[in-house]
């Protein structure tokens, strides 16, 4: 069946939204590798972008099917919701890229569609047992990956107490590992939230008969990721490499291994987390393990703001967004 213009607008949307996504994630991804200078940046971003790419095809679409299958009722549900979901998710993220501030776009995400179907619906489409998971894997893994960091850093150093100098080349060159681990938790997990919403704007739309991601999308959605990697994400980059702490290439590794193996986890458990949220999370736990005081817990205390915030103001945005649609529509 021919694609309407609702549906080619809520596929249109979901790119942009993912090119945003790409370049705050960009961020979390390299920030530390480039900071340490383990690598230089275009080389950093490149090796990202490959690892993205492979990733939807080597660890599946779980997240995918969580994000667009597992929160709401697909077929009751109308692509109007998902146009201003997204709308209201897109202006959030954008306020954050624009002043560098690392925004969790999978809180923006949850909290639009929440908005977005809470003033056309009421609570009758959410499944809320799926709903809950989502949000019990957004909170928890903040704290589980700032516990893993400061454990990591605390057993890296008891493994090289007695090691020279040169053990720092080899934490430089380990850190090709930890980031391509990284990139592709980022593919597996972040980068599937565009897919699930387009493939559920496909189910809705009648053009897909039950939610299973077509390759199309899969290849659509990971190109607007690394379109947005290759191009964005230098603000968050400052963020995350300079202004917690100085990062030295021990730390670089351990934020990477510690955001790698979070990220993997929740992925093939099927549970959408946010890279954000990880990997500056594992940053503070780990400068935390070296000394207290070594990390400037103002800066980790706005962002922590910043999550709180981004459930409930997109949600508004979102819920306002429906209602003008309505109104003038």
């Amino acid at each position: 069946m021919p694609f309407s213009f609702e549906l080619l607008l809520v596929i249109l949307l979901a790119l942009i939204f993912e090119f945003i996504n790409g370049g705050q994630s960009s961020g979390n991804i390299v920030a530390t590798m480039i900071s340490s200078r383990a690598f230089p940046p275009r080389l950093a971003l490149s090796m990202t972008v490959l690892a993205e790419f492979a990733a939807p095809f080597v660890f599946g679409t779980r997240v995918a099917k969580t994000i667009g299958d597992g929160i709401v009722e697909a077929h009751a549900l109308t692509l109007k919701v998902l146009i201003a979901c997204l709308l209201g998710s897109i202006l959030w993220n954008a306020f954050n890229w624009l002043f560098g501030i690392p925004n969790s776009s999978t809180h923006s995400l949850v909290g639009g569609l929440l908005g977005s179907i809470l003033v056309a619906s009421g609570t009758s489409l959410i499944q809320f047992a799926g709903l809950s998971g989502v949000l019990l894997a957004l909170f928890l893994s903040p704290f589980i990956s700032f516990l893993t960091g400061f454990l990591i850093l605390r057993f890296i150093y008891f493994l090289v107490r007695n090691a020279s100098p040169k053990v720092n080349e080899f934490f430089r060159q380990a850190q090709l590992v930890t980031a391509m681990a990284l990139a592709f938790s980022y593919g597996a997990n972040d980068a599937q939230k565009t897919m699930g919403l387009i493939t559920l704007g496909l189910v809705i739309s009648g053009a897909l008969k039950e939610f299973a991601v077509p390759t199309w999308v899969i290849l659509i959605s990971i190109s607007s990721t690394a379109l947005g990697t290759l191009l964005g994400g230098w603000r968050s980059i400052r963020t995350l490499g300079g202004k917690f702490y100085k990062i030295y290439p021990v730390h670089s590794f351990s934020a990477q291994l510690t955001s790698g193996l979070v990220s993997l986890v929740a992925s093939v458990a099927g549970f959408p987390v946010s890279t954000s949220q990880v990997v500056s999370s594992a940053i503070i736990g780990i400068g935390a393990s070296e000394r207290w005081s070594k990390v400037r817990w103002g800066v980790a205390g706005e962002i922590i703001t910043t999550w709180l915030f981004t459930i409930p103001a997109s949600a508004a945005l979102s819920a306002g967004i429906y209602l003008a649609l309505n109104h003038f529509l």
